[in-house]
């Protein structure tokens, strides 16, 4: 079965410490508490909500239609959205976004993490986990992640993982009310298959 017909609770992808899978309503109370903690650390390096947008972080209903529509991008391939767990509790999101098919196969690559959980590595396996999904399962060609310069935070993953820095994107993302520049990552099938090997021992256990 192709991964994007699979249901949301069978869809489990799995590194040495992480779970990934899709996240459901009922996961709504440990996603908001985490939320909720993390405000002031997270909306500096995400989109600016618009006033009459919903509050997800607050309110159930809206939490699960966010779920719902998540399932039904990945029903139709365009966006694969996950939580990670770590020891079986709520930590953070990845997700692949704008996934195009046709002659590019590629899409961008964007993850979070509770900042009492940063500092283990968490987020590197993460990367690698989806990656290997996106490549083995998807078949995509390329991945890129795009990062405001001064996220030092999130730039130290790509470091780590060795990921390829392609240049400085002018004004490429509405951040927090600003048009922020955005350092360009890339890593394609063929760089992922010279260095599947490692990342699997090191990050996948296998």
């Amino acid at each position: 079965m192709h991964p994007g017909k699979s249901s949301n609770l069978g869809l489990r992808l799995y590194g040495r410490r992480i779970v990934l899978r899709p996240l459901v309503a009922q996961d709504f109370a440990a996603w908001s508490e985490v939320r909720t903690r993390n405000g002031d650390w997270l909306t500096r390096w995400e989109p600016m909500r618009l006033p009459h947008q919903p509050d997800a972080e607050q309110n159930r209903e809206v939490f699960a239609a966010r779920c719902s529509a998540r399932e039904r991008e990945r029903h139709a391939g365009t966006q694969y959205s996950f939580g990670i767990f770590v020891d079986g509790a709520f930590a953070g999101e990845i997700n692949l976004n704008n996934v195009i098919r046709g002659a590019m196969q590629s899409a961008t690559l964007g993850y979070w993490i509770d900042r009492a959980r940063a500092g283990n590595s968490y987020m590197s396996e993460a990367v690698v986990v989806l990656a290997d999904f996106a490549f083995e399962e998807l078949n995509l060609h390329r991945l890129e992640v795009c990062i405001i310069p001064r996220n030092a935070n999130s730039r130290r993953v790509m470091e780590k993982l060795h990921i390829r820095e392609e240049g400085v994107a002018k004004r490429f993302l509405e951040i927090n009310g600003n048009w922020e520049d955005h350092v360009r990552y890339g890593i394609t099938v063929e760089e992922w298959h010279d260095r599947r090997n490692g990342y699997a021992s090191t990050w996948l256990g296998r």
